[in-house]
């Protein structure tokens, strides 16, 4: 199911590359427009808060002037106003079942979930209390349906459901507790949101200038051609026979009148357990996280600048090395995407003397094996014309079966100094780095790390003596396989035309076969 989800989502989003391009795709910005819409919601309603006055009569009288005399400005922001708290709710579930679909939310990615999981029941609570402002007749019938409701967990000393039975029951008082609400509910979404963030390096909470644009002047337009209306004026003294619901935001209520509350709250309290309990439904196995070797390492901070979840921090030195900071690395966040050790200089495979240890590296794939790796799938590699090696991401797209294809976690946990190795080497003619979609990379910042290395924008550099003709860059979603074999065979064609494989110096022997003596050993560990 998991998978038939992932690339359903990634065919849609290859339709929607098309329309606005990988850095515009709505469905690879849905973080940051689900904070666009929370802000549009904010700055509507303190508008909208000008022209609206508390009170049983007052209050659905000054929305009926915000929508009739004022139209043209407060009416189209309370149209903008109910689009934009729909669009959020759409946009974050989409968004909670995308990261479910990528496997996005287990292991050291619980944060997220839970926080997120959390934040979306006050979404909910959020929208609720908006539609009790309005006081018509979906109002009325919000009001009494969940007063009912709350009155049957039994822990009122009165039940609050007796203040909608009559006109002279419900005081202005009322609708003032009402908009406290609607101002300190959001606030605390504000807070969630604002913690969501924090297990991640540079967390995007803002769309792309040109798609936020497109999206508030989708609701502007939309608010112009389909106005926010108000039903009826509440009466208590009749109960209202039909409402026009709100399916977006008030599902729930339906299911609160057909069934017994009891059964009601039962769905509600194991939807929400098993919500927030799915990062550990089932444990997966982690890898283990990455590790410090100190002897390596001068503490230049490299890899803290690289880690998408803030997972590495700096601190001061603990040994007799003249430096004066080590970096530390958080075990409970670190996914071991191995990004920082693509990120550390000491990751260089050209030692020859000594055990091959970086400052930062992944026990589970340390750079020795990875080198080792590498050599060992140089030999599968056709003899005759041009030979590609391919480094490539696990969650990207797959392809026919290649040879001279490495599957890593993440393709930025290649140290520029890799590819250096292996063209001068003789390993290849030429390299592939097949990663993720341009539009989302799994690791968040796998794809736009290697392209600055390559490009010597960022540290560490890929060095100038590497033949740029000789590197080429793929990206590519799960469902992409042909795209993948297509460009693997045109980069082919290109080193073939070039006559690239008569530069290539053969990898000596001794070397491959020191090489694949250590696979062998890690293998037997």
């Amino acid at each position: 199911m998991k998978t038939i989800t992932r690339n359903g989502f990634d065919r849609l989003e290859r339709l929607l590359d098309r329309v606005f391009g990988p850095k515009w795709n709505p469905l690879a910005q849905l973080g940051p427009l689900g904070w666009l819409m929370f802000w549009t919601v904010t700055i509507t309603g303190v508008y909208l808060f000008i022209f609206f006055d508390t009170g049983v009569v007052r209050a659905w009288e000054s929305v009926e002037r915000i929508s009739g005399v004022h139209w043209w400005h407060a009416g189209v922001a309370r149209s903008v106003h109910r689009y934009a708290s729909d669009l959020m709710v759409v946009v974050v579930l989409i968004h909670l079942v995308r990261e479910w679909a990528r496997d996005r939310y287990r292991g050291s990615r619980w944060f997220s979930w839970v926080t997120g999981a959390i934040a979306i029941w006050f979404i909910y609570l959020s929208g609720f209390t908006g539609y009790w402002l309005v006081w018509d007749t979906l109002a009325q019938y919000v009001a009494t349906t969940t007063t009912e409701f709350l009155d049957s967990l039994g822990i009122f000393a009165e039940p609050i459901a007796r203040n909608f039975m009559a006109p002279d029951l419900l005081s202005s008082r009322f609708f003032t507790l009402m908009v406290f609400l609607h101002i300190a509910i959001p606030l605390i979404l504000l807070m969630l949101m604002w913690v969501h963030v924090q297990r991640i390096t540079e967390a995007r909470t803002r769309p792309p200038r040109g798609l936020s644009v497109i999206m508030i002047a989708a609701a502007v337009i939309g608010a112009l051609i389909w106005p926010a209306t108000s039903q009826a004026p509440a009466d208590l003294a009749q109960v209202p026979l039909s409402v026009g619901l709100d399916w977006i935001i008030l599902p729930v209520y339906p299911l609160i009148e057909s069934l017994p509350h009891g059964v009601t709250w039962a769905i509600v309290a194991v939807f929400g357990v098993l919500l927030i309990g799915m990062p550990w439904l089932p444990p997966r196995k982690e890898l283990t996280a990455a590790e410090v070797t100190l002897d390596h390492c001068n503490g230049c901070g490299r890899c803290v600048d690289d880690c998408p979840y803030n997972a590495i921090e700096l601190v001061p030195r603990t040994d007799d090395l003249p430096f004066d900071q080590e970096v530390v690395v958080d075990a409970d966040r670190c996914v071991a995407c191995g990004i920082c050790m693509g990120s550390c200089p000491s990751s260089t495979p050209f030692r020859r003397t000594g055990e091959l240890l970086t400052g930062i590296d992944l026990p589970d794939r340390p750079l020795a094996g990875l080198r080792a790796e590498v050599i060992e799938a140089a030999e599968a590699l056709p003899k005759d014309g041009p030979r590609v090696m391919t480094l490539s991401c696990g969650f990207g797209a797959a392809g026919d079966e290649v040879p001279g294809r490495v599957v890593l976690p993440c393709v930025a946990m290649v140290p520029p100094s890799l590819i250096d190795y292996i063209i001068s080497k003789g390993l290849a003619d030429g390299v592939a780095i097949a990663g993720c979609a341009e539009r989302d990379c799994q690791h968040r910042m796998g794809h736009e790390w290697t392209e600055k290395r390559i490009a010597r924008t960022r540290d560490p550099y890929l060095r100038e003596r590497v033949p740029r003709e000789r590197l080429h860059t793929i990206w590519a979603g799960p469902t992409e396989g042909a795209r993948l074999n297509f460009e693997l065979g045109a980069f082919g064609a290109s080193l073939a035309e070039a006559g690239a494989w008569d530069r290539a110096r053969p990898l000596a022997e001794d070397e491959a076969a020191e090489a694949l003596a250590t696979t062998r050993r890690r293998k037997d560990r």
